[in-house]
C-alpha cells in the first residue's frame, strides 16, 4: 500500500482563491476592505517569518494588513493600550498578536484582550470555550485545527464515526482539534506526555492526528493499516546536503508510514499552509459580521 499525500499547498491555494473572490465583492458591492492587524513582541526570527508570510498573504488576496512590530522590553501596558487602540478601528476586522510572547507578557491576559469578534487567531477564551458546547458554533476556530478540519473534509475523508486519536494536547492545536473533532461526531482520544502504552492507543485510530513537535515520532509500528495520517509537526534537523543545512520534518516518519497509512500529509507542503489560509478566512468572516443589516 502506498498513501494518498493530500495536498496541503493545492487546498490551501483553492481557499484563497475563494477569500479573494469574495473580498471582491465586499469590497464592490459594500465598500469595505477586511483588514488584519498583526502584533509582533520582540525579535524572534521564526516569528518575524511568520508575521511578514501572513501579511504577504493579505497583500495577495486584497485583505489590508497593518502592521505592529515592538521591542521585546515592551511593557505589559502599552501591549494592552495597542489593543484597545485596534479594538476600536473600525477598518481593523482581525487581530492577530503573534505566539510566542517574551517571558515578562502575561498571554492570558493579552490574548483575553483581543475582543472576541476580532480574535481571528481563535485563541480568546470565548471562542475556544464554545468549542466544547455541542450545537454552538465559535465566532472562529483557531487556524491549525480549523486546517486540519478543512483538509479532512475537502478530501472527502469522514470523520463522524471515525475513531480519532489525536496526539498532543496544547491549546493551540491538540485540544481545540479534539473538540472540533468531537463536534463532527467522531470518537476521540487525546494522547500526551503521560499517555502509557501510546502505540497501542495510536494503532486504533482511524484518523491519527500528530501534533507534538517532536521529529519522527510516529513510526510505521504505530499506525494502523488504512489509517489517515495528519502531520502537524514543523521540526528542523541538520542535513549537510541542503544548502541551508538543516530540512524540515514532520512528527510523523513520512517514508515509512506513507506505506501503511491510505492517506497522509507531507511537510511541508501539508497543514502548514492551511494555517494561513484559515487566517485569511477568518478575517474574511470577521470583516462581512461588520456589514450593516
Amino acid at each position: 500500500m502506498s498513501a494518498t499525500v493530500i495536498d496541503g499547498a493545492a487546498i490551501a491555494a483553492a481557499i484563497r482563491r475563494e477569500v479573494k473572490a469574495a473580498v471582491d465583492a465586499l469590497q464592490r458591492e459594500h465598500g469595505i476592505t477586511p483588514g488584519l492587524a498583526t502584533v509582533l513582541v520582540g525579535n524572534d526570527p521564526a516569528s518575524a517569518t511568520y508575521v511578514r508570510n501572513k501579511r504577504k498573504a493579505c497583500a495577495e488576496v486584497g485583505i489590508a494588513s497593518f502592521g505592529y512590530e515592538l521591542p521585546t522590553d515592551t511593557p505589559p501596558q502599552k501591549l494592552l493600550a495597542l489593543l484597545d487602540e485596534l479594538a476600536c478601528r473600525s477598518e481593523v476586522h482581525g487581530i492577530l498578536v503573534q505566539l510566542p510572547l517574551p517571558s515578562h507578557l502575561d498571554e492570558g491576559q493579552v490574548l483575553g484582550r483581543v475582543p472576541p469578534e476580532k480574535d481571528v487567531d481563535g485563541f480568546h477564551p470565548s471562542n475556544l470555550g464554545v468549542l466544547g458546547i455541542r450545537g454552538r458554533e465559535p465566532r472562529f476556530a483557531p487556524c491549525t485545527p480549523a486546517g486540519c478540519i478543512a483538509l479532512l473534509e475537502r478530501s472527502a475523508i469522514p470523520i463522524a464515526g471515525r475513531h480519532a486519536v489525536v496526539l498532543g494536547r496544547s491549546k493551540i492545536v491538540g485540544l481545540p482539534l479534539a473538540l472540533m473533532l468531537l463536534a463532527r461526531d467522531a470518537t476521540v482520544t487525546i494522547c500526551h506526555s503521560r499517555t502509557t502504552d501510546l502505540a497501542s492507543l495510536t494503532r486504533q485510530a482511524d484518523i491519527l492526528v500528530a501534533a507534538i513537535g517532536k521529529a519522527r515520532f510516529v513510526t510505521r509500528d504505530m499506525v494502523r493499516p488504512g489509517a489517515v495520517v495528519i502531520d502537524v509537526g514543523i521540526n528542523r534537523i541538520e542535513d549537510a546536503r541542503d544548502p541551508r543545512g538543516y530540512r524540515l520534518v514532520g512528527d510523523v516518519d513520512f517514508e515509512e508510514v506513507r506505506t501503511v497509512a491510505s492517506a497522509i500529509t507531507p511537510v511541508p507542503g501539508g497543514v502548514g499552509p492551511m494555517t494561513i489560509a484559515m487566517l485569511l478566512w477568518n478575517t474574511l468572516r470577521a470583516a462581512e459580521c461588520s456589514v450593516p443589516k
